[in-house]
């Protein structure tokens, strides 16, 4: 009889309208291999007795290095043009944790995260304040161009071109009552069917039964310069706790942050006795019913996997130590592998 302990991990590329008639063959394909790239480097680690959190880490800089995915090189641009990037990570052994905001010069952001949390006395560092002790550290620094892909400047040129043209429309409709109210303040509508949520995350079960969690984003295209999203934000797009589950979420971050999502899913399960399944289902329906979309992965102390989404695809990936293992992109909205 096999008695060694489960372990494994699950990864996310981001969700939103994926539809697999609007991708091109070619670039499937390649998300696909970075996809699996990415949860082997951190599969690798498992198997050979490595950390949860190293393992988190390893699965989640290839994403960022990678120019497919909404983090590090990749990242989208904020209003300003400029790359802005965010990134946590959670040790569920301890409940310490390590997050980074507002980044304009660390190349791989999850593992200044992980520094924030093992070598200073604090949980979040944004900006300067963050950048300084990466240099401090000996981080890799590189400038903000690197980042940048002509795929993501042809990205924020149509949202701003869209955002006038709605700016424009409004004015026509409704010019006197903004006059009246023009008090600078932004009232964005809500995001359309075409938006794709993009982050990158891995939820992780080591052999010693150690869970961790952690995520890395650009955040929004076309956000007003100091936005902060959910996934630096420790409960709400990164969560981990051994009594329960670990938890890395992609989406309208916003909505995510007020549902505190990650967190959720773990009381849930604590006080409640559901399963990881029926804990992030329900919480992913708490979001829906505030107007939010997105999913998230997580998988819990016994090695069960959770991947939901409410959104046409999401990039995924898990391999788990029983031989279960899935790189998908479209498909179902809330896959529960066994």
């Amino acid at each position: 009889m096999n008695t060694s302990k489960p372990f494994g991990l699950v990864i996310h590329g981001g969700a939103g309208a994926i539809l697999k008639e609007n991708m091109p063959a070619e670039m499937e394909a390649a998300c696909r291999s970075k996809l699996l790239e990415s949860v082997e480097a951190g599969y690798a680690v498992l198997e050979r007795a490595g950390s949860a959190l190293d393992a988190v880490v390893a699965a989640v800089r290839v994403l960022e290095d990678s120019p497919l995915f909404n983090a590090g090189h990749g990242a989208v641009l904020n209003a300003e043009g400029q790359c802005e990037l965010d990134a946590a990570i959670m040790d569920g052994r301890t409940l310490e944790a390590g997050a980074v905001a507002g980044l304009h010069h660390i190349k791989n952001p999850i593992s200044l995260a992980r520094d924030v949390m093992e070598k200073s006395a604090h949980v979040m560092l944004i900006g300067e304040g963050a950048e300084i002790l990466a240099k401090a550290l000996g981080h890799e620094l590189v400038p903000n161009a690197y980042f940048q892909t002509e795929r993501r400047r042809n990205e924020l040129a149509r949202a701003q071109s869209l955002e006038a043209k709605r700016h424009a429309d409004k004015a026509s409709r409704q010019l006197q009552e903004d006059l009246i109210r023009s008090d600078g303040a932004e009232n964005p509508e809500p995001p359309s069917g075409k938006d794709k949520w993009g982050t990158v995350g891995c939820a992780a079960l080591d052999r010693q039964g150690n869970l961790a969690a952690g995520t890395s984003t650009g955040g929004l295209t076309n956000k007003r310069y100091g936005r902060v999203g959910d996934s630096p934000i420790i409960g709400a797009g990164t969560y981990a706790n051994n009594a329960t589950c670990a938890v890395s979420c992609t989406g309208h971050g916003e909505y995510f942050m007020r549902a505190v999502a990650g967190h959720d899913i773990s009381a849930r399960m604590e006080y409640r006795g559901v399963s990881l399944a029926a804990a992030a289902q329900d919480a992913l329906d708490g979001i829906a019913r505030l107007g939010g979309s997105g999913g998230l992965v997580a998988i819990d102390r016994d090695g069960n996997c959770a991947l939901p989404f409410n959104t046409p695809g999401m990039y995924r990936s898990c391999r788990r130590s029983d031989g279960y293992s899935l790189v998908e992109i479209f498909g179902a909205q809330a896959v529960r592998p066994p």
